[in-house]
């Protein structure tokens, strides 16, 4: 890695940045310790010399009162033994050497101004009182001696000085003489430098220790996750929509790890999207392109081998293979027209309309195929039916495509398909299709990929008995269809959305019907729908419809009694290029009656049961200030 990225790197910045911040707080934080404890080794140090001051005056007074110059000299000269005391010196009031541990500066003066004298003397008049901290020096003789602290105590004229008979000072005078002890700071100037030492050491070893602890967690906490970040977005550059950030953790990188992990998922799921919608956009123009092209082709098959069959009834072989060409191409015809169909489908061109009509309509198209196939046709159809808003064409569509499936389920054998009309006054409960349904972040919860019913489910993200997964919501409000492939314990039972992982659950609120959590999602410009997760209970509330009360529908029910279709292919119906007819069929009539239905607003299902028969009711929704037929 070259010198210019490591430079640059934020976790080389950032631990440079503390550690100028340690050095600096260290740094005062030390010069103030070491100059308090300077302070505090000088401050008794200085108490320490005036009490030595105090015991040398009161052990000399009485010799210096009876005037025995020996014993004071013994007694200076004894205490001056001590380690530390430098000199000890009683000058006059003249300001001349009268007693000293050194011998050779007795007799000799002392300039007043000079450092020994000058607190004692304001224009040459001595004071009478001094404060301690005027009382000392610190001063050296030159730059390579040691410190030397002084301290001066005066000797006042007591009434047993000026009243003695051998004493001369007159009354007036307050100070006899100062006596001045001198003290070496030697040990003491060691101790501070070996404090300072110290200091140092200590704060070189912090800086260093610092440094690595936050350098460690630095690089465990910031540069491994940015890194991880880095590298993700570098494979995500690189077209790999899979790549899958590890778990950072909880915290702000964590978090920003796992809203990358929902992006890169959400691209994926958006280039497949993408991918299919092209797919079909494709096929669509392929559809298209084969009808242009293939139209006039089958037409001219189609007419040639339905002539030649007709002139070939005595040639039973030719005639068997011409029959098998027949079929052949109207199959062949009949899937460009599904194709078509699956490809064209658009907005829906409303009018009010009679459904009784329209179905009227059908019929007649497909009369002549039920009768071929011996299948008998049951009307009930319920007069005066409101008018309602549709396009009449695409439900023409819709209800042809049913009677030829239901025609197809029941055979050569014959049968019985019942169709019937009727008005009805609907509860939103069971019938209202969610269509679209968002978290509070407004993430979309809808799962275009596993369908309930033909209808995109409500997809969220689940942790129960220590294992997370996911369940996909009957989107019918009041039908507990939902996909939940594991057992959820109720007790114990988280429900977030899969793209944020924000709770969906309502804390304060419980399923009335069973007492299991309560979930609630969000649905634009319908407010919220609740409901909860027991595989026992159908309990939804959703407080935006049902305040709407009861609607008028028109039902719609074509059952057969054909073959039947089994229970684990009732979910798939619905879903494009799925057939229940082999080779037969295309797999698309069923995807445009739900596309046709969806954009009328309305519903469609299917009850089955094998070797008996099929049914599908479509719900219409009449408008408002309908409008009867007579």
């Amino acid at each position: 890695m070259k010198l210019k990225d490591i430079i640059s790197k934020i976790s080389l910045k950032l631990i440079l940045a503390v550690g100028a911040v340690t050095i600096i707080i260290i740094s005062v934080y030390s010069y103030f310790s070491i100059k308090a404890q300077g302070d505090e080794l000088l401050s008794q140090a200085e108490v320490y010399a005036n009490k030595l001051s105090e015991t040398i005056k009161n052990s000399t007074h009485l010799s210096m009162l009876e005037n025995k110059e020996e014993q004071t000299r013994y007694i200076i000269n004894t205490i001056a033994q001590e380690p530390g005391l430098r000199e000890i010196r009683i000058f006059n009031k003249e300001g001349r050497i009268i007693f000293s541990s050194q011998k050779d500066v007795i007799g000799q003066l002392v300039d007043k101004n000079a450092e020994a004298c000058y607190a004692c003397h304001t224009k040459y008049e001595p004071l009478a009182k001094l404060p301690m901290e005027e009382r000392t020096r610190i001063y050296q003789l030159d730059t390579n001696s040691p410190r030397i602290l002084g301290i001066i105590n005066p000797i006042y004229n007591e009434q047993s000085c000026w009243a003695a008979d051998c004493h001369v000072h007159p009354k007036e005078q307050k100070v006899l003489g100062v006596l001045d002890v001198q003290l070496s700071l030697k040990e003491l100037d060691a101790q501070i430098a070996s404090s300072e030492f110290r200091s140092i050491i200590f704060a070189v070893i912090a800086i260093a220790l610092l440094s690595l602890i936050i350098g460690i967690f630095v690089r465990r906490w910031i540069e491994k996750p940015v890194n991880e970040l880095v590298n993700a977005t570098e494979q995500v550059g690189t077209g790999n929509l899979n790549y899958v950030i590890k778990d950072l953790g909880s915290d702000e990188l964590g978090l920003l790890a796992k809203s990358f992990n929902n992006m890169t998922q959400k691209l994926s799921e958006a280039r497949i999207q993408l991918f299919q919608s092209d797919k079909m956009a494709s096929l669509g123009r392929l559809a298209a392109g084969i009808a242009h092209e293939l139209n006039n082709p089958l037409t001219g098959v189609l007419t040639y081998s339905s002539f030649l069959l007709k002139r070939t009834q005595n040639n039973r072989e030719l005639n068997e293979d011409l029959k098998v060409i027949v079929r052949e191409t109207k199959r062949s015809r009949e899937i460009v027209k599904s194709l078509l169909d699956f490809a064209r489908q658009s907005v829906p061109k409303k009018n009010l309309v009679n459904i009784n009509d329209v179905i009227e309509r059908a019929i007649i198209v497909v009369e002549n195929q039920l009768s071929i196939n011996h299948v008998e046709l049951k009307k009930n159809l319920t007069k005066d039916l409101p008018q309602t808003t549709l396009d009449s064409n695409q439900m023409q569509q819709v209800f042809i495509n049913l009677l030829v499936n239901a025609s197809d389920a029941i055979g050569l054998k014959g049968g019985t398909i019942n169709i019937s009309t009727d008005l009805l006054k609907l509860s939103p409960y069971g019938i209202t299709h969610i269509k679209k349904a968002t978290c509070p972040k407004r993430h979309d919860l809808m799962d275009n990929e596993v369908k309930i019913g033909g209808m995109p489910s409500i997809k969220l993200k689940v942790y129960s008995n220590s294992k997370t997964g996911f369940i996909n919501l009957d989107p019918l409000y009041g039908r507990n269809h939902h996909l939940i492939n594991w057992d959820l314990n109720l007790k114990e039972l988280r429900v977030v959305c899969p793209q944020c992982e924000i709770s969906l659950i309502e804390e304060d609120k419980k399923c009335p019907d069973c007492n299991a959590p309560v979930y609630s999602l969000e649905v634009p410009s319908q407010g919220n729908i609740e409901g909860c997760l027991s595989k026992e209970c159908n309990w939804q509330k959703w407080d935006a419809v049902d305040a709407d009360g009861q609607k008028e529908y028109i039902e719609i029910k074509i059952s057969d009694t054909g073959c039947g279709i089994p229970k684990e292919n009732l979910s798939k119906i619905f879903e494009p290029f799925y057939s229940t007819k082999g080779q037969k069929g295309t797999g698309l009539g069923l995807s445009v009656i739900w596309g046709i239905i969806d954009n009328h607003n309305g519903t469609i299902k299917v009850e089955s049961k094998l070797n008996t028969g099929t049914t599908f009711t479509i719900h219409l929704p009449c408008p408002n200030g309908r409008q009867t037929l007579k």
